[in-house]
């Protein structure tokens, strides 16, 4: 797939995700079958630059291309200023957050609230892609405010003519949250409206229903946000099944026991130990949830203060998976199951 003047193994795209998408987890995801893994957002906010979250955040040293960096803010001179900072510092591609529901961001008019008003829109989109003449712009944004306010097929024309190359939509509403079931009619309307591509994101769980919403949208291609939490060879699945129409068989416990480790190994080298083991904790969480045993096992593990217990903890439990069956087995509904981590 073309996209945004690079040339990605698939259409197929990591939802930028609070506290999720850091620089291991695009990784991860990249190497299990992710065209393009998008990063959690930065702030537009100068003074924070130095800080050493946002520091991480802009830190891609090994990072396989394109590097695409999300941004946040209000402010059209603050979002121009962070597109040129984080182009200094290596991101390939700028993305703008018109997505994120959270109180916290919309409380300050960034997020999806800045949906509210498309001429504050339109001048955000301006700046940014003006201030990066080098470096194309994307957009991820919502169907609307609300049920009764669904102005993305505005906002995707404000997007197009602003110089925005690609944008990815949300099927849902700011007010809707993550509740309900996302609807894929505005993505469908919004794909008639425009040239650029469109990309098309909420409830994606499954291969099947990535080839639906594929097929009943027109998408160029589909974001996956919180069901690669735990579970980023999803990407390879529907690689696969878009391309062949069979699914794969479920990946041996052997390997997802190394894939998790290696996971883990990463995090603990990002972060440092003490941080790394605290942030693995919502990783290993992920990775085990659905599980047999998983229950008992998270409550015990969310309790472990150091690497070597963490590492001994999940070296026991996937063990005990391999001796009851070579491949992973997960109860029905266990993909359905939604973390409480923020999409952006």
């Amino acid at each position: 797939m073309q996209f945004a003047g690079f040339t990605l193994r698939n259409n197929l795209f990591v939802a930028p995700m609070a506290g999720v998408t850091d620089r291991p987890f695009r990784q991860l995801c990249k190497k299990l079958g992710a065209g393009v893994a998008v990063s959690e957002m930065v702030t537009s906010n100068s003074l924070l630059y130095g800080s050493a979250k946002t520091q991480r955040r802009a830190n891609h040293e090994g990072e396989v291309d394109p590097i695409s960096v999300q941004i946040a803010g209000a402010d059209p001179a603050m979002m121009a200023e962070a597109a040129r900072y984080n182009a200094d510092r290596g991101a390939q591609i700028i993305d703008i957050n018109m997505g994120c529901p959270a109180k916290k961001v919309c409380n300050v008019m960034a997020g999806s609230a800045l949906m509210q008003d498309e001429p504050l829109v339109a001048r955000i989109l301006e700046a940014v892609v003006k201030a990066v003449p080098h470096t194309p712009v994307t957009l991820k944004f919502r169907t609307g405010w609300n049920r009764q306010n669904k102005n993305a097929p505005t906002v995707a024309r404000i997007a197009e003519e602003s110089g925005i190359r690609a944008i990815a939509i949300h099927g849902r509403t700011r007010a809707d949250q993550y509740t309900g079931e996302a609807e894929y009619d505005t993505i469908a309307l919004v794909k008639t409206l425009v040239k650029i591509p469109v990309i098309a994101n909420g409830d994606i769980t499954t291969p099947q229903k990535a080839k639906h919403v594929l097929d009943y949208t027109g998408a160029d291609g589909v974001m996956v946000g919180r069901a690669a939490q735990g579970r980023p060879w999803i990407f390879r699945e529907i690689e696969h099944f878009l391309r062949t129409g069979e699914e794969l068989p479920p990946p041996l416990v052997s390997e997802i026991h190394q894939v998790c480790r290696e996971h883990l190994a990463d995090l603990y080298a990002f972060y440092g130990e003490d941080a790394g083991v605290r942030v693995a904790r919502k990783h290993i969480s992920w990775y085990t949830k659905g599980l047999v045993g998983s229950a008992a096992f998270r409550f015990a593990m969310n309790r472990l203060p150091d690497v070597a217990s963490q590492l001994s903890a999940v070296d026991e439990f996937f063990g005990r998976l391999a001796d009851a069956g070579a491949r992973l087995e997960y109860a029905a509904d266990s993909a359905e199951e939604q973390p409480q981590e923020l999409a952006a």
